[in-house]
């Protein structure tokens, strides 16, 4: 796993051991960043369920201006630190180690706004509703911002949420990665 492009590009990437972590294949994620490309530039990032920190590193090559980096796993936290320090992002990030929806509860009660969110929870556990419901009742997004889901093609996103939509769907095996923005 590498940073594909930007200031970092080329850059390995470190991986936890073991099967806890199923960071985003490259090809996935050129895909995504392919998608969001005039999104990107200035651009404030949250990456939930951040694992490597894979997502956000790679916006914040590509030209983001700042990142936080959310994952309750202390194994995963430690990687976080060591791939921001190879991609000389560290001024430009910073790591929570927090449960995924506490997190969010935090940054909604300080009022944080951000123009990308990443979330890949593990897959088929539920979080991806609970997150999008979450999201929906705040104003966490800003309002031309996305938010992009990755999920197992079997979890299928239930709409019923009064601001958010799902602007596209793209599959690629195993692996969905939804797009949602505010509906206003």
């Amino acid at each position: 796993m590498r940073i594909i492009t930007g200031s970092a590009k080329g850059t390995k990437l470190k991986t936890p051991r073991g099967l806890d972590t199923r960071p985003t294949a490259d090809r996935v994620k050129e895909s995504i960043f392919n998608i969001l490309s005039e999104k990107i530039m200035d651009a404030v990032v949250l990456d939930l369920f951040s694992g490597t920190g894979n997502l956000a590193l790679e916006a914040l090559s590509r030209g983001a201006s700042r990142a936080v980096l959310v994952d309750q796993s202390l194994t995963s936290i430690a990687v976080i630190k060591q791939n921001v320090l190879q991609t000389k992002c560290k001024a430009r990030v910073e790591i929570l180690k927090c449960e995924a929806l506490k997190a969010l509860q935090k940054m909604i009660q300080i009022g944080w706004k951000f123009d990308l969110i990443f979330c890949d929870p593990p897959y088929n556990k539920g979080l991806n509703d609970l997150v999008l419901q979450t999201l929906d009742r705040s104003q966490l997004l800003a309002p031309r911002g996305v938010i992009v889901i990755e999920h197992s093609q079997h979890e299928l996103l239930v709409p019923g949420w009064n601001k958010l939509e799902i602007r596209r769907v793209e599959k690629y095996g195993e692996t969905a990665v939804s797009f949602l923005q505010y509906n206003n």
